[in-house]
């Protein structure tokens, strides 16, 4: 029998209790991928992240991520959590006002910035390791909207037609024409399995340009029952790779920047910044960022 610690964080917010709920394992040495898998399905959080020495010494550590059905390549939420909960118990030494750590992620190496504020960590930001890839065409839009409970008429189309686009991880990103839309939007577990399962991004990030907050440009919820997650609180991975979509709307040469609100439908707020480099309409550079918040602490013996 052996003794694993454990510490959870809300992630991509500024309390207790909000965004995306994380539980990270700072030292799962001698636990197999069959037994992160069901301490993953255990905890039934979107994600658990399981931290192991890096392959090169020059990185921080190498991560294993699950969602309660699947280990996953990449994904934000974790990546930022597993910074803020390394540095906040002393696994990372915080040095000054910005900290850099990396982690090998089945993407490749992601850095990350982690900010302090008197030698606490506040925020930490993600750079991709992977940049935003279109993916093939998706279903049609009416077989989309019908696989999220709402009708054709609900999307937004011409310009802002459905695209998948992926940094490691594939999502459907679905354009709708306002908040009520994306409120009414429920996963039809039949119609979806027989029209997104098997697509190449059966995730669905559904989004509205009519934010709750003033400072926000994007309200947004995601669907996951592929990955065991009926609604995702808050998806870095998806913010991330919604660049690629956004940045191919609007001529773009410069420094791009989103706020997205995401998780208010779930009552687990969540704020997620969004940054993008392009060069001549080329996306050079995209990184996500939030707050994140300790939880609770404790011991699984296996």
């Amino acid at each position: 029998m052996q003794r694993y610690h454990f510490y959870t964080a809300d992630v991509f917010t500024d309390r207790q209790f909000g965004g995306n709920p994380l539980a990270v394992f700072p030292d799962a040495r001698g636990l197999t991928a069959e037994q992160m898998q069901s301490v993953a399905r255990e905890f039934n959080l979107s994600e658990t992240v399981f931290a192991l020495p890096p392959d090169d010494p020059a990185h921080t550590r190498r991560l294993r991520i699950f969602t309660p059905g699947s280990e996953v390549a990449f994904a934000g939420h974790p990546t930022i959590g597993t910074a803020h909960i390394l540095a906040t118990i002393g696994e990372v030494a915080t040095t000054g006002d910005v900290t850099r750590v990396v982690f090998e992620e089945g993407v490749g190496p992601v850095g990350v910035a982690i900010r302090s504020r008197q030698g606490r960590p506040v925020f930490a930001q993600l750079s991709v390791a992977k940049l935003p890839e279109l993916g093939p065409p998706p279903p049609d839009a009416e077989a989309i909207a019908t696989a999220v409970s709402l009708r054709e008429s609900d999307l937004l189309l011409g310009d802002y037609r459905p695209e998948a686009w992926s940094c490691g991880l594939p999502f459907l990103f679905v354009a709708l024409r306002d908040r009520d839309a994306l409120r009414r939007a429920r996963i039809d577990r039949q119609r979806w399995e027989q029209t997104l399962a098997s697509y190449w991004a059966p995730q669905p990030f559904l989004f509205s340009f009519d934010p709750e907050l003033a400072g926000s440009h994007l309200r947004a919820r995601m669907f996951a029952p592929g990955l065991g997650i009926v609604e995702d609180p808050a998806t870095g991975s998806a913010a991330a790779a919604l660049a690629g979509y956004l940045s191919q709307r609007r001529s773009v040469s410069t420094a791009l920047r989103w706020v997205i609100e995401q998780g208010f439908e779930m009552g687990r707020p969540s704020i997620l910044e969004v940054e993008a480099d392009a060069v001549e309409n080329r996306i050079t550079a995209v990184r996500v960022g939030g707050s994140s918040v300790m939880v609770c602490e404790g011991s699984l013996t296996l």
